[in-house]
């Protein structure tokens, strides 16, 4: 009886999707655009669908409701290699392809794919007539970057006399004995108390706001400092509180994003809003899930406790196709299937309604079922295995998780860049 309530419910709330320039998407722009923080899900960081959607939809967020910045799950040195691109910087490289190259580490294909190629050059055609204050930024606010932050630090404070480059080379010499090996610093901070944290808090405070003092053109780079060693500090937290496997580390990582998005728009000034791209995992309200149980929160459910009706987000999810992934961390990505969505899950029952893409928007006056029914909805991350598909769904009450969903039928795998033929 109650899923039979579930899909009736679904038939009234969902509508055709057929991308943001359609007429159908006008209502879900609209409550976009009244909000300061508009973040966009996606069910897998490989589905090629989820970026171009997010795309389409950051595209009019930033030409029609004057959002300033994109800011992504990455690293922020390899991000700001790209955002100095797309912002036309002196030595940022020739095109966007070449700006990528800097996103080495595993999972690369997240950011180096062709789908952020184009983005990326319809951002710098963007940003080519305006001035400085007005270019849209593309930055990353993961903190997986402990030793390439440290390594941007010291090449900035080298270039300027009188720096604090004396406490980042106490920060560098602590982290060096460990060989640029994030789990034996976890090991030998958290279970022989050899950490690094008083070197990089005093960095970190040393680097504070420094480039509210800087020249109008070093503006950014100081910036990108204090950023770069806010990731040290939070990378040096996560890794020794890993070591553990508890939900102190995962808590670590979405209050550090949070922490950077804040600083961001510290940095692009009064009615600045942001445009965010993570998993769903992470931007879809953690209380709405079973994360709540095992004490986990995520930077939805921060913001909103902290921002309310500022912020804004949406979901996504698909019933079946294909996806990059590696099968397990460190692997040869592969474009593997995903099986059609397990029965009485949310994709299952969005499928079930109708095999078209679907628009769902949530916060009506009217009560429904929905807000009330907890399912399972599918979480595809970087490892993953299409024959053990239980595991990746997340109970959750979507109507509480999101503000609107995006639902594709059938999506295909992303392109990475490192899967392309480049000509001789």
């Amino acid at each position: 009886m109650v899923e039979n309530e579930v899909l009736e419910a679904i038939r009234k709330l969902a509508k055709p999707y057929k991308g943001p320039h359609d007429a159908g998407a006008a209502e879900l722009l609209e409550q976009m655009g009244r909000a300061t923080f508009v973040l966009l899900g996606e069910a897998s960081h490989g589905t090629s669908e989820f970026y171009t959607d997010r795309a389409a939809l950051s595209k009019r967020l930033i030409t029609e409701y004057g959002f300033r910045f994109i800011a992504v799950e990455g690293d922020w040195p390899a991000c700001y290699t790209l955002n100095r691109y797309v912002k036309g910087y002196a030595d940022a490289g020739v095109s966007a392809r070449e700006a990528l190259r800097d996103f080495e580490r595993w999972p690369s294909w997240m950011w180096a794919n062709r789908e952020i190629v184009e983005l990326a050059e319809w951002l710098r055609d963007y940003n080519s007539d305006k001035s400085e204050a007005d270019k849209v930024g593309f930055y990353g606010i993961d903190m997986y970057s402990l030793w390439e932050s440290m390594e941007a630090i010291l090449e900035y404070l080298e270039s300027k006399p009188g720096s604090d480059l004396e406490a980042a080379r106490r920060a560098f010499e602590c982290f060096e004995p460990h060989g640029r090996d994030e789990q034996r610093y976890g090991a030998s901070s958290a279970l022989f108390g050899e950490s690094c944290e008083d070197e990089v808090i005093a960095l970190l405070r040393k680097l504070q706001d420094k480039w509210q003092q800087a020249a109008p053109e070093d503006r950014e780079s100081a910036f990108s400092t204090e950023m770069n060693a806010l990731a040290v500090a939070g990378a040096e937290s996560y890794y020794t509180t890993m070591i553990r496997q508890d939900a102190d580390s995962w808590n670590i990582r979405d209050r550090h994003m949070v922490s950077a998005l804040e600083r961001l728009m510290a940095f692009h000034g009064e009615g600045a809003r942001a445009i965010v791209w993570e998993h769903n995992t992470h931007i879809g309200d953690a209380r709405a899930t079973d994360m709540a149980e095992d004490g986990m929160v995520n930077v939805g459910q921060l913001l909103r406790e902290k921002y309310g009706d500022k912020v804004f987000a949406v979901g996504y999810g698909t019933y079946t196709g294909t996806v990059i992934a590696g099968r397990s961390w460190g692997m040869e990505l592969e474009v593997m299937p995903v099986p059609c969505a397990m029965a009485k899950s949310w994709e299952e029952l969005l499928h079930r309604v109708g095999p078209d893409n679907k628009l769902l928007l949530f916060g009506g006056d009217e009560l429904s079922i929905l807000d009330e029914v907890s399912l399972g909805h599918r979480a595809i991350g970087v490892v993953y295995h299409p024959e053990r598909e239980r595991g990746n769904y997340v109970p959750s009450v979507l109507t509480e998780r999101y503000d609107a969903f995006i639902y594709f039928d059938e999506t295909t795998a992303l392109s990475p860049l490192s899967r392309e033929v480049v000509p001789v």
